[in-house]
C-alpha cells in the first residue's frame, strides 16, 4: 500500500515545491552581495531565542552528558551507525541528481560497512577510500532547480527553508528504517533513532558553535548565514568545513569541527538588525 502511494507523494513533493518556488520572492542583500529572503525575520529571531534557550536548558547539556559518559570509541560507532542507516536515502538521491559515481560509492559503503562493519557500527569504507557524503532531497530539489524560498526557523529543529523541510518529509517517508518501523508499529524506533542522531550531533558542534555564537555581533544573522553556506556548498558536492548550525533538523550529519576550523572569521559576518 505504501509503495502504491509513493508516485503520489513524490508528485506531490513536486508541486508543492513548485508553488513555493514561484511565490518565493527575492529578499534584501546585505554587503558582499548574500541575499538572505528573511521577510518574517521577526517570527525566525522569537523562534530562535526560545531555541536558544531550550538547547542551553536541555539539548546541550543533554549533548555534554553524552559526551561525558558516552566513550568516544562508542561515540563513533554510534554515529557511523546512523549514517549507514542513513545511506540508502544518501543513495536514491544521488541517483535522482544523475550523481552516479556517487550512488556507487554509496552502494559500495553500504555493502562494505553493512557486512564488514557489523551493520554499520564500523566504517571500513572510509578505511578503503570510499569516504562518507551527505544527500537529501533538498539537495535534490535544488538541483532540479527548485528555489530555496523565504528562510525560516523551525521550533526545536532550527534553520530550515521551505525546499529543505519539504525534503526532510520526503526523506523520512522513503527511509527504509522508518517505514520498518512504520510496518510493525514501532515508532519509538524512529523517534529514539531521531533523537540519538541528534544529540550525537549537537555534541560534535558545542566548540565550533560555541565559538561562533562568542565572537558574533548578531547570532541570529550568523547562524542564518552559516545555514545557507552549508547548504550551498552541500548543493555543489564541495567539501566545507563548516559546522552544523541546525543539528536536530535532519539526519544527514556533517564533520565534526574543532573550534579552530570553525570560527566566525570564516562566515560572511552581519551586523544586527
Amino acid at each position: 500500500m505504501m509503495l502504491r502511494r509513493l508516485p503520489l507523494f513524490v508528485s506531490g513533493l513536486f508541486a508543492l515545491g513548485l508553488a513555493l518556488s514561484g511565490c518565493a520572492a527575492p529578499g534584501p542583500s546585505v554587503a558582499g552581495g548574500e541575499g538572505f529572503n528573511d521577510p518574517i525575520e521577526d517570527t525566525n529571531r522569537a523562534i530562535f531565542g526560545v531555541n536558544q534557550d531550550i538547547d542551553k536548558a536541555v539539548i546541550l547539556p543533554v549533548a555534554k552528558a553524552y559526551r561525558t559518559v558516552v566513550i568516544p570509541p562508542m561515540r563513533q560507532a554510534f554515529h557511523d551507525f546512523m549514517q549507514n542507516l542513513n545511506a540508502p536515502v544518501v543513495f536514491a538521491n544521488d541517483v535522482l541528481q544523475g550523481q552516479f559515481r556517487l550512488a556507487g560509492n554509496t552502494l559500495g559503503r553500504i555493502a562494505i560497512n553493512t557486512t564488514m562493519g557489523m551493520g554499520g557500527m564500523f566504517d571500513f569504507a572510509t578505511q578503503f577510500g570510499v569516504p562518507y557524503h551527505a544527500n537529501d532531497l533538498g539537495i535534490t530539489l535544488a538541483t532540479w532547480g527548485f528555489d530555496e524560498g523565504p528562510y525560516l526557523v523551525l521550533p526545536v529543529l532550527g534553520p530550515s527553508n521551505p525546499r529543505d523541510l519539504i525534503g526532510e518529509i520526503g526523506d523520512g517517508f522513503a527511509d527504509p528504517g522508518d517505514q520498518v518501523a512504520s510496518a510493525y508499529h514501532r515508532l519509538w524506533a524512529s523517534v529514539a533513532r531521531a533523537v540519538v542522531s541528534g544529540i550525537d550531533e549537537r555534541s560534535r558542534n558545542i566548540e565550533a558553535l560555541d565559538d561562533i555564537e562568542r565572537t558574533s555581533l548578531d547570532f541570529y544573522a550568523t547562524i542564518r548565514s552559516l545555514y545557507r553556506q552549508r547548504r550551498a556548498a552541500q548543493i555543489r558536492h564541495e567539501d566545507q568545513n563548516l559546522p552544523n548550525p541546525a543539528p536536530l533538523g535532519s539526519l544527514t550529519p556533517g564533520p565534526a569541527l574543532s573550534p579552530a576550523v570553525a570560527t566566525a572569521p570564516q562566515l560572511h559576518q552581519v551586523s544586527a538588525k
